[in-house]
């Protein structure tokens, strides 16, 4: 009997990419990948965004536990790295690794025997054990290409839980590329919590940019996606790389936050609302089809109805295709949250509905626009829906094959109906 597993995992595409590693690992090493209610090992992959991430990892550790006695379960990230006794205290938890560690999450599991069976593993590494497209519902592998955290953004309890900025070397990050095409990726998520910190750490100076021109000049039929950028790390040649290569999606999520400059200012956000004004406004006039989404915090401590307002009439002029709300969560430890002037939970949630109500119909105005455009597109689950280059998952006309290229023309843009062309 080989030792069997599931990774839960909550958060962000970092954590989603961590995720990837430990369970293509744990298959190098001969494990079985299975449902949480029947592994051995279930490693949970939290996140601590959010008060709400926090309660719904305790959440689902419970639920594991009350579902699958005897289990063993591990849990790291975020939350583990902030309130390790408190994880290490919840019902069927056997250890706690802190982000530092969580590269060397199996090696260590072995160790400590929490991985009772490890001596069935086999001692592969590298690329034997990576899932191919369609394992687990995935289609694209996210690859982390960077960690930790340099600012200081009064909110944001990252900094503490994932360390300093330490990115992948240029060679190590090239082979497990190289390794994901092989494996049969035709989609390759870029992805880090600072991500447009990659390579200012390392000995010799690289940089996004860098990396960008590199996979834009790729000579395989894949598509590069970059995930969460922040604005002012955007430079003018990413988005010229972008729209020159087809290799590289149409795709941006440049987090605002605030479009109030004093809030701006209050959060420690490295920029004012004209510069990121000016960043998207070209974007789309360089790549009219693009897909551009923006994160918004309300509620922060100090926001007045006047700055609120001045949120919602600068980012209604903004030409983005989607929003992600996040109502103000305090984070014990960060600066914000020592602050006095908090803001009451229901103006909290009724500012918060109406960003959502303002994000929707930036949604459908972008669905509508791409009404009748013909792109390509990657087919995703038993084949009957694809994802467009530009962020659009479009339901299909007749049935394929997972992970093709195939050409699509969207015919109904509120349900993304589109028909094979």
């Amino acid at each position: 009997m080989i030792e069997s597993f599931a990774v839960l995992t909550f958060g962000c595409r970092v954590n989603q990419a961590d995720s990837q590693a430990l369970e293509s690992e744990l298959r190098a090493r001969g494990a079985l990948a299975v449902s949480a209610e029947e592994a051995d090992v279930v490693i949970v992959n939290t996140c601590s965004v959010t008060g709400a991430a926090d309660q719904g990892a305790r959440q689902t550790i419970r639920r594991v536990a009350r579902l699958n006695p005897g289990v063993r379960v591990i849990v790291t990230g975020c939350y583990a790295t902030r309130r390790p006794d408190e994880a290490a205290s919840l019902p069927g938890v056997v250890g706690v690794v802190a982000n530092a560690d969580k590269d060397r999450l199996v090696p260590l599991a072995r160790a400590a025997g929490w991985i009772t069976t490890a001596e069935r593993f086999g001692e592969g590494e590298g690329p034997c054990g990576l899932a191919s497209p369609g394992t687990g519902g995935r289609t694209a592998i996210t690859i982390r290409v960077q960690t930790g955290c340099e600012e200081r953004c009064s909110y944001c309890i990252i900094p503490e839980t994932r360390g300093s900025s330490r990115s992948e070397p240029p060679t190590r990050l090239m082979s497990r590329i190289h390794a994901a095409v092989d494996a049969g990726y035709k989609e390759i998520v870029l992805t880090g919590v600072h991500l447009g910190s990659y390579g200012r750490d390392l000995d010799e100076r690289t940089s996004l940019t860098a990396l960008v021109r590199r996979l834009s000049e790729w000579d395989a039929d894949v598509l590069f996606r970059i995930s969460s950028l922040e604005p002012m790390d955007c430079t003018p040649e990413i988005v010229d790389l972008v729209a020159a290569s087809p290799r590289v999606a149409p795709h941006f999520h440049l987090p605002l936050q605030h479009a109030s400059d004093a809030m701006l200012a209050a959060m420690r956000r490295p920029y004012r609302f004209a510069d990121y004004e000016a960043l998207v406004h070209r974007i789309r006039r360089i790549l009219p089809d693009a897909s551009i989404g923006s994160d918004i915090i309300v509620g922060f401590p100090g926001e007045r109805d006047g700055d609120f307002e001045e949120l919602l009439d600068r980012v209604r002029t903004l030409p983005l295709t989607h929003l992600h709300v996040f109502p103000y969560s305090d984070r014990p430890g960060t600066d914000a949250s020592a602050r006095t002037d908090k803001v009451d939970g229901a103006v909290i949630r009724s500012r918060a509905r109406a960003v959502r109500e303002l994000g929707a119909g930036m949604t459908a105005a972008f669905r509508q626009a791409q009404q009748g455009v013909t792109s390509r597109a990657l087919t995703l689950d038993e084949g009957w829906s694809a994802v467009t280059p530009n962020y659009l998952k479009v339901q299909l006309n007749r049935q394929f094959a997972r992970n093709e290229w195939i050409d699509v023309r969207i015919v109904e843009a509120e349900s993304l109906r589109a028909v094979v062309v």
